[in-house]
């Protein structure tokens, strides 16, 4: 994996959002190809193409997702967590924090 660009996200109403460009570029790239790759498999499907080569492409599929919610929870984590601590009180921060473990949940 590239070496993380710092990653500006900012608080609005409804909640964190991601400002850098480069790292919105990257997870889009990301998805992008995770997408492509969901089309190959649909198309082996429709082919009838070997199992195995299915479950392959497919457990690629879950690692490539895998990575993108890493680098985004890493990104989260890092300035919404970190740099908080300057902009906001002790109950937002409790409040960034529980959200984190929330989202740590789903994810695991």
């Amino acid at each position: 994996m590239a070496a993380c660009q710092p990653i500006l996200i900012t608080r609005k109403e409804s909640g964190m959002k991601l400002q850098n460009p480069q790292a919105k570029q990257q997870l889009i790239s990301r998805l992008r190809r995770i997408e492509g790759q969901m089309r190959g498999i649909e198309t082996m499907l429709s082919e009838e193409r070997d199992c195995q080569e299915i479950l392959q492409q497919l457990t690629a599929v879950r690692s490539a997702l895998q990575s993108a919610n890493l680098f985004f929870l890493q990104a989260y984590a890092s300035d919404c967590l970190l740099n908080a601590q300057e902009n906001i009180g002790r109950e937002e921060r409790e409040q960034l924090i529980k959200n984190l473990m929330e989202i740590l949940n789903k994810a695991i």
